[in-house]
């Protein structure tokens, strides 16, 4: 894989996150992040969670696993139990009327003690304003902007 797309930058709303968080705090280690469409990661080693306005910063990260994209309904027999969503009605109400969705799969949610803000972002990456459907950053950016150094 190339540390040009080494890290993906995700696009939540805080409600998502909130969600996100949860799940973790209850002991879900694999979790899914729903996205209407195909979009998101296909590669990546780390997905970085940015909450969108009004707050616009990276709260956290976790491992990508996997990007699953299909028919709607299969995805939500097979994986639901890691989706945020709660139930099959929210899950279509999300979808507004939908037939294709993917599901970004991850493992080990870690919230970052200080967040990230988007100038900081900003300054890191280049980027003045985050695509909606999420961007590929290098390993050397992803550290920079979550503090790690592995």
């Amino acid at each position: 894989m190339s540390s040009e797309r080494y890290a993906y930058i995700l696009l939540a709303k805080e409600k998502w996150w909130r969600r996100l968080c949860d799940q973790k705090e209850a002991g879900k280690d694999t979790q899914a992040f729903v996205r209407r469409g195909l979009v998101g990661p296909k590669n990546a080693k780390i997905v970085l969670f940015y909450v969108t306005g009004p707050h616009k910063e990276i709260r956290g990260y976790a491992t990508f696993l996997q990007r699953v994209t299909g028919d709607a309904e299969d995805l939500w027999r097979s994986h639901s139990h890691e989706a945020s969503l709660r139930s099959h009605e929210e899950y279509l109400s999300f979808l507004q009327t939908r037939q294709t969705v993917s599901f970004i799969r991850f493992r080990d949610l870690q919230e970052l003690r200080a967040p990230v803000p988007a100038k900081t972002i900003s300054r890191v990456t280049g980027i003045r304003r985050m695509p909606r459907s999420g961007i590929y950053i290098s390993k050397k950016m992803a550290h920079e902007l979550i503090g790690r150094s592995d």
